[in-house]
C-alpha cells in the first residue's frame, strides 16, 4: 500500500474511534466502523454532485472546535483531529487528494466498541442551525455515525433532546442506504419511540413493501415490552427471559399508538386491529388522521377490516371525506349529493374496476338534477364517467370550462370523444383549427379528426412548444403525422425540428430530419428522439467526430458496437460516465458493448486489474457496466472492495442483464460471499438479505431453507417484488413457498397478497385457488405487480367476477346452481360487463345471447374494444348488433366505430362497403383481422373516402396501419415511394402474409436502396418490413444492423430466410431479438449457428480476465484481508492511546 494510501485508511479509521469512550456493544449487525466511513463518503459524494458550495474553514472550525466537545476529558487535539478528518475525506470526494490513487479503505472491518456517545450531538446541533448550504457535507458526514450509535446504544443512554438530534442527523443514512432501514435499535425508550417513528415516516417513501412491514412489526414490540412488559417474539436478546409473552387480547394499539405508527398502519395485519377499541378506531379515522397520514393504500384484507369496523361508528356517513385509502373499499348506496362529492373526492388513488363503477354512482348523485359547469369541474378526472347521452346534453360552454380545469392525460371512450369533438366543433369538423382552439381542446386532442388537424396554422402553434408538446401525448400516430404535413409544408425542417418536441418530433421521419442538417450537438442534446432518429443522429455525429457522449443523452440509444468500440482516452471514462447519468437510453446490447470496451481500457493501466481493483476503483465503474463484468473477474474481485461492491449491487437494475446470463449467479455468489460470515445462510439477518437487492431474486431455492425462520420469511416476502426469478428456480421456489407458508387452500388473503406472485408464477396455479369471499379483490390487487399475466388468471378473475354478481343478485340468492359459476348469472349485466374489461372475451356463446339488448347498447364500447372473440362469439355478437341497428348496410359511420372489434362478424363483402374513415382505424387497429378481412377492410375504407393506393400521403398510410396489408400487390406498387419513406417510420403492426412484405420491401428498396446499404436507422425505421427480405438479402445486412431490427420482427423471418445468416449476424442479435427466434427457425440452424445463438441469448462473452485457480472458492487471503484480519486490534490499539 502507497504511503497515500496508509494515511487516509489512518484518517478514516479515525473517523469512527476519535470519539473513543466506553459504551456497550452493539447488536451483530450494526455498522462497522469501516462501514460508517464508507457510507459517511458516499453521502459527501452526493453532495458534490449536486454542486453544494465546499464548506469554509472559520465555519469548520466554529462547528468542529466548539466549546462543548472539550467537555469530558477531550482535548482540543482530538477535536482537530475530528476536523481534519472531515477534511481529508472530504479531500477523497473532491479529488484533492487523489481519489484515483491505488489506496483502499478498510472495508469488513469488526464492529467497533468504542464510540464517543455524549459529544456527537453538540457538533450536530450546531451544524442544524447553521445557513449555510455546505453543511450538506457535515451532515453527510455524522449521519452514518449518528444512526449507528442510536442502533447501538443503551435505550437510556441518551437524553430525549440528544436522542432527537442524533434521530435528526441520522435521516440521510435510511433515505440513501437502503439496507440501513433494516439496522433497527434493540430496545428504544418509551419517550423516544415518537420521535424515532417520526424519523422513519420521514422516510416511509424511499422503502418497499418489506421494509414498512418490518418497521411496523419492530415498533409493534417496542410497543408491547415498553408499556405491558411483554413479547410476542420467542427471544428479543438479554431481556427475553426477564419478559412474558404477551396474552393475544391485550390492547396495545391504543389512539398514542395509532397516531405513533403513521403510515406505517398500512402493513399491518388485520388481526391487529382487533387489538384497538372500536371507539379508538373511529376516533382517529373520523377525526382525519389516517387520511393525513400518508397512507395512500391498503392491502384488500385490511382495508376491508378496517372499513367493517368503523362503518358502525356515529356520524360515519357524515365524515366519509376523512377515509382516506379506506374509502377504496367503501361500497357506497344511497349517499346525497354533498356526501357522494366528499366520497369522491377521496377515490383519485384507488384503481380497479369495482372502483370505477363506484364512481359512476357517485358522479350520477352529485349530478342529480344539474350540469352546472361548477359541479362539473368540481368532478376533476371523475366527469370521464358520464356517458356520452350524459355529456351531449352539457352546453358547449360548460364544456369548455370543464376542459380548462383537466389535466391532458385523462381517457375518454371513443363513444365519449365522439360526442365531445361534435359539441364543440359542430359539423363542419374539417375547417381549420386557430391555435387557440387547440390549446383550448387539448384534453379531447386524441378525438379530433385529422382533416382538422391538417388546416392548422402553423405559427399559431409553433409559437407555444410546450403546449403543443402537451397535446401531441394524446394524439394518435395517424393525426401526428396529419398535423406534420401541415407544419412542414410551411416551415422549413431546421426550424421545425428545432421547435418540436415530445411524440410530434418523435414523428418527424428521417427524410425530414435528413433535410434538417444537423451539425451541432447543441441541437440534439436537450430533446428525446425515437430509435430510428437517434440511430440516424448518432452515426451524423460520429461521421462529424463529434459524439462528446456526456451530451448525448437520447441519442445514446443509437449508438453502434463499432462506435463504442472505436472510443479511445479520457472519452472512455465519458462514455462510461453518461452511461451512469442516463442508463435508460442503453439496450441490453449496448450496455455489453459498453462494459467491454470500458473493461478493456482499465485491464490496459496493468495486469490483473479485477484482482487487484481498489476501492476508488470500482467506485467509477459505473454499475450497468459492472453487471457485465465476466464471471471470472467477478470471482477475482478482492475481499477489501467488498463494501462498495454490495452498496451497488443493493441498489442495481438487473433489466440490462439478459434472462439468464451467466453474471447473474457469479455477482449472487460474489455478493453472497462479501457479507458477514462469507455468506453463511443460517446466520444471514433481515439487513443482509437488504444488501444483497436485486440478486435476492437469483438465490437457489435449495440454500434459502438454511436461513433463520424469520429471515426465510423475509426473504420470501421480498422476493414476492422480484421483477425476475430464474425460470429453472421457479418450481422449487413455489414448492418451498408452499412449504413455508401451508397449503395453499388455507391461506388467508393476507398470505396471498403477500407472497402470491411467487405461486402466480405457475400458469395452473390461478385455476385452483380457493373460490373465497375475497378472492378476486385480492387477484385483481396483485394484478399490477406480475410480470405476466396468464389466461388462466383472467379466466378466474372473470369466473370470480360473475359468481359475485350472482350472490349479490336478490333472484339468485334464491338459487345455488352447481358447475361453471358463470351459469350463476342469469344474463350479462351492464355492471358486469363494464368491470371485466378485456376479460368479457371469456363469455360462453350462450350468456352472450342471453345478454339484453339495452345492456348490449349500454357496453358497446367495451365489448367493441375487446380483440381475440372466437368465431362462435363473433356469430353472438353478430346478431346483438343486426338487432340493435338494423343490417349492415344501413349502419352509419358513428355505430361501425363503436362496434369496433365486433366488425369482425361481418362478411368480406359487408366489410367493403363499410362507412368507416380512416380516423376510425385506430379504434379496430388491434383486432384479430385475418388477411381476407383486410383486404375488404380497405376496398371499404378506399371507397367511403374516395381514395387510391396511388393518391395515399404520408398521414393516410400511418392512419390505415395493418390495413396496408390488405391493399394488392398492384396497389403496393403504385404506394408513392416519398410518401412512403415518411410513413413506415410510424406504421405500426404491419404484420402481414409473407407475400406482402415482400411486396413492401420492394417499395423499401425504391425508398433507402439495396439492403445491403441499409443504416441501421433505416432498419430501425421499416420495422416487419425487414421479414420480407430473402436469404441473399438477409445475409447481405450489415452486423452491426441486427441489434436495431425489432424483436417482434424476429419470428416472422421465413426460418429458410433465418438460416442464411451469418454467425456473425446471429451473435449481433443481442439476447432480446435472440430470445425471440421460434423453435422452427432454431430447426433450420447448424449446430455451430445454433452456439453462436445460444451465446447470443445469455450475452455470453470471451473471457478477458483469467481467473486464478482457488481451493473451495473461497476468497483468496491478500494484503487486503491479513489488513482485515488485523483490524480488531488495531482498533482497540488506537481507542487506547486516544483516550
Amino acid at each position: 500500500m502507497s504511503p497515500n494510501g496508509r494515511a487516509h485508511l489512518f484518517l478514516l479509521i479515525m473517523a469512527c474511534t476519535v470519539f473513543a469512550t466506553v459504551c456497550p456493544a452493539g447488536p451483530p449487525d450494526v455498522m462497522s466502523a469501516d462501514n460508517t466511513a464508507f457510507i459517511a463518503k458516499k453521502l459527501m459524494e452526493k453532495c458534490y454532485e449536486k454542486g453544494c458550495p465546499l464548506p469554509k474553514m472559520p465555519m469548520l472550525k466554529t462547528i468542529f472546535n466548539n466549546s462543548d466537545l472539550l467537555e469530558g476529558g477531550r482535548t482540543a487535539d482530538q477535536s482537530n483531529s475530528l476536523l481534519s478528518t472531515f477534511l481529508d475525506t472530504l479531500d477523497m470526494v473532491t479529488g484533492a487528494t487523489g481519489k484515483n490513487s491505488q489506496s483502499s479503505r478498510p472495508v469488513n472491518a469488526a464492529e467497533t466498541r468504542m464510540w464517543n456517545c455524549s459529544n456527537l450531538p453538540a457538533v450536530i446541533r450546531m451544524m442544524k442551525n447553521s445557513p449555510d448550504p455546505s453543511r450538506c457535507y457535515m451532515e453527510a458526514f455524522v449521519a452514518p455515525m449518528s444512526w449507528a450509535m442510536v442502533t447501538a446504544q443503551r435505550e437510556d443512554y441518551f437524553n430525549s433532546s440528544d436522542y432527537s438530534t442524533l434521530l435528526w442527523a441520522s435521516k440521510p443514512v435510511l433515505q440513501d442506504v437502503p439496507s440501513a432501514r433494516m439496522r433497527l435499535p434493540a430496545r428504544v425508550a418509551k419517550q423516544n419511540m415518537g420521535p424515532m417513528m417520526n424519523m422513519l415516516q420521514e422516510v416511509y417513501a424511499s422503502m418497499s413493501e418489506e421494509q414498512r412491514a418490518e418497521v411496523f412489526t419492530w415498533a409493534k414490540e417496542q410497543v408491547l415490552q415498553n408499556n405491558f412488559s411483554c413479547t410476542m417474539r420467542p427471544s428479543s436478546g438479554p431481556r427475553s427471559t426477564m419478559l412474558k409473552p404477551c396474552s393475544p387480547a391485550v390492547k396495545w394499539l391504543d389512539s398514542e399508538t395509532l397516531t405513533m405508527m403513521g403510515p406505517f398502519l398500512s402493513s399491518s395485519k388485520p388481526d391487529d386491529l382487533d387489538s384497538s377499541p372500536t371507539d379508538t378506531l373511529c376516533g382517529f379515522v373520523l377525526s382525519g388522521q389516517l387520511k393525513s397520514n400518508r397512507t395512500t393504500k391498503m392491502n384488500p384484507s385490511l382495508g376491508k377490516t378496517f372499513l367493517q369496523k368503523i362503518q358502525q361508528c356515529p356520524k360515519f356517513s357524515e365524515n366519509v371525506d376523512k377515509l382516506g385509502p379506506l374509502a377504496c373499499y367503501y361500497d357506497a348506496t344511497g349517499l346525497n349529493s354533498d356526501s357522494s362529492k366528499k366520497l369522491l373526492s377521496q377515490l383519485d388513488d384507488c384503481d380497479g374496476p369495482t372502483v370505477s363503477q363506484l364512481k359512476k354512482r357517485l358522479v350520477n348523485s352529485v349530478l342529480v338534477g344539474s350540469s352546472k359547469a361548477k359541479d362539473l369541474r368540481d368532478l376533476g378526472t371523475s366527469v370521464t364517467l358520464l356517458s356520452p347521452k350524459q355529456l351531449s346534453e352539457v352546453s358547449a360552454e360548460n364544456l369548455k370550462a370543464v376542459f380548462q380545469n383537466l389535466e391532458s392525460n385523462v381517457k375518454w371512450s371513443r363513444s365519449q370523444l365522439r360526442t365531445l369533438v361534435k359539441k364543440q366543433l359542430g359539423e363542419n369538423k374539417c375547417d381549420g383549427l386557430s391555435g387557440q382552439q387547440l390549446m383550448e381542446l387539448q384534453s379531447i386532442a386524441a378525438g379530433l379528426p385529422s382533416c382538422a388537424l391538417k388546416n392548422v396554422k402553423p405559427r399559431d402553434v409553433l409559437n407555444d412548444t410546450e403546449t403543443l408538446k402537451t397535446i401531441s401525448k394524446q394524439m394518435r400516430k395517424g393525426q401526428l403525422k396529419a398535423m406534420l404535413e401541415t407544419l412542414s409544408g410551411e416551415v422549413p425542417p431546421s426550424e421545425l425540428v428545432r421547435k418540436l418536441a415530445g411524440p410530434l418530433l418523435r414523428s418527424v421521419s428521417l427524410r425530414n430530419l435528413a433535410k434538417a442538417n444537423i451539425t451541432s450537438l447543441d441541437e440534439v442534446e436537450n430533446k428525446t428522439w425515437s430509435l430510428p432518429q437517434a440511430a440516424y443522429l448518432a452515426k451524423k455525429m460520429h461521421d462529424l467526430k463529434k459524439l462528446q457522449y456526456r451530451r448525448l443523452n437520447s441519442v445514446l440509444q443509437g449508438l453502434t458496437c463499432e462506435m463504442m468500440d472505436e472510443v479511445n482516452g479520457s472519452s472512455v471514462m465519458d462514455m462510461a460516465q453518461s452511461i451512469t447519468e442516463t442508463p435508460q437510453w442503453l439496450s441490453k446490447v449496448q450496455a455489453q458493448c459498453a462494459a467491454r470496451r470500458f473493461f478493456k481500457a482499465l485491464e490496459k493501466e496493468r495486469t490483473d486489474y479485477f484482482q487487484n481493483i481498489t476501492v476508488p476503483e470500482l467506485e467509477r465503474i459505473p454499475t450497468m457496466l459492472l453487471l457485465h463484468l465476466p464471471p471470472s473477474a467477478v470471482k477475482q474481485l478482492p475481499d477489501s472492495v467488498c463494501q462498495v461492491f454490495l452498496d451497488m449491487m443493493e441498489t442495481a437494475n438487473l433489466t440490462s442483464l439478459p434472462p439468464r446470463a451467466p453474471s447473474r449467479a457469479a455477482l449472487t455468489e460474489r455478493a453472497l460471499l462479501c457479507l458477514p460470515n462469507g455468506g453463511n445462510m443460517s446466520t444471514l439477518t433481515s439487513s443482509d438479505v437488504s444488501r444483497l437487492g436485486p440478486l435476492l431474486c437469483e438465490l437457489k431455492p435449495s440454500t434459502l431453507p438454511l436461513m433463520a425462520p424469520e429471515v426465510l420469511d423475509f426473504s420470501l416476502r421480498a422476493m414476492a417484488s422480484c421483477d425476475h426469478i430464474p425460470q429453472p428456480h421457479r418450481a422449487d421456489l413455489i414448492r418451498l413457498v408452499k412449504q413455508v407458508f401451508g397449503n395453499l387452500s388455507d391461506w388467508p388473503a393476507e398470505t396471498l397478497e403477500s407472497v402470491g406472485p411467487l405461486v402466480l408464477l405457475d400458469d395452473t396455479v390461478a385455476s385452483t385457488l380457493p373460490n373465497k369471499p375475497w378472492m378476486k379483490d385480492v387477484l385483481v390487487f396483485l394484478k399490477p405487480r406480475l410480470t405476466q399475466i396468464s389466461d388462466a388468471l383472467k379466466k378466474k378473475i372473470f369466473d370470480l367476477t360473475v359468481a359475485a354478481a350472482a350472490a349479490s343478485s336478490p333472484a339468485r340468492k334464491r338459487r345455488a346452481v352447481a358447475g361453471d359459476s358463470s351459469s350463476n348469472l342469469t344474463e350479462p349485466t351492464q355492471a358486469v360487463i363494464e368491470e371485466l374489461g378485456l376479460n368479457n372475451v371469456f363469455w360462453t356463446p350462450t350468456k352472450l345471447q342471453q345478454m339484453s339488448s339495452s345492456t348490449f347498447l349500454a357496453t358497446l364500447d367495451v365489448l367493441g374494444s375487446v380483440p381475440g372473440y372466437s368465431s362462435d362469439q363473433l356469430r353472438v355478437l353478430y346478431k346483438k348488433a343486426v338487432e340493435a341497428f338494423g343490417p349492415v348496410l344501413r349502419m352509419n359511420e358513428t355505430v361501425v366505430v363503436q362496434l369496433g372489434c365486433i366488425m369482425q362478424s361481418f362478411s368480406n363483402s359487408e366489410l367493403e362497403m363499410l362507412p368507416l374513415s380512416l380516423d376510425g382505424l385506430d379504434d379496430v387497429a388491434a383486432c384479430g383481422w385475418n388477411h381476407s378481412q383486410l383486404s375488404s377492410v380497405w376496398k371499404g375504407v378506399a371507397k367511403y373516402n374516395n381514395l387510391t393506393a396511388a393518391l395515399l400521403g404520408s398521414a393516410e398510410m400511418v392512419q390505415l396501419g395493418r390495413v396496408v396489408c390488405g391493399l394488392n400487390s398492384s396497389e403496393i406498387g403504385q404506394l408513392r415511394v416519398a410518401a412512403f419513406s415518411d410513413a413506415v417510420g410510424s406504421m405500426e403492426g404491419l404484420q402481414c402474409p409473407a407475400e406482402v412484405l415482400r411486396q413492401l420491401k420492394d417499395v423499401a428498396v425504391s425508398a433507402f436502396g439495396v439492403p445491403s446499404n441499409w443504416t441501421q436507422a433505416q432498419v430501425s425505421d421499416l420495422n416487419y418490413i425487414i421479414a420480407g427480405l430473402n436469404a441473399t438479402e438477409m445475409a447481405s445486412l450489415s452486423p452491426s444492423v441486427f441489434p436495431f431490427i425489432s424483436k417482434s420482427c424476429i419470428p416472422q423471418i421465413a426460418p429458410e430466410n433465418f438460416a442464411a445468416l451469418s454467425v456473425t449476424q446471429l451473435a449481433a442479435l443481442g439476447p432480446d431479438n435472440a430470445a425471440m427466434v421460434t423453435g422452427d427457425q432454431r430447426g433450420a440452424l447448424t449446430e455451430l449457428q445454433l452456439s453462436v445463438l445460444e451465446r447470443a441469448t445469455t450475452g455470453a462473452q470471451e473471457e478477458q480476465t483469467q481467473a486464478q485457480p482457488t481451493k473451495s472458492g473461497a476468497p483468496v487471503m491478500t494484503l487486503e484481508g491479513l489488513a482485515t484480519f488485523m483490524k480488531p486490534a488495531l482498533f482497540l490499539l488506537i481507542g487506547f492511546l486516544l483516550l
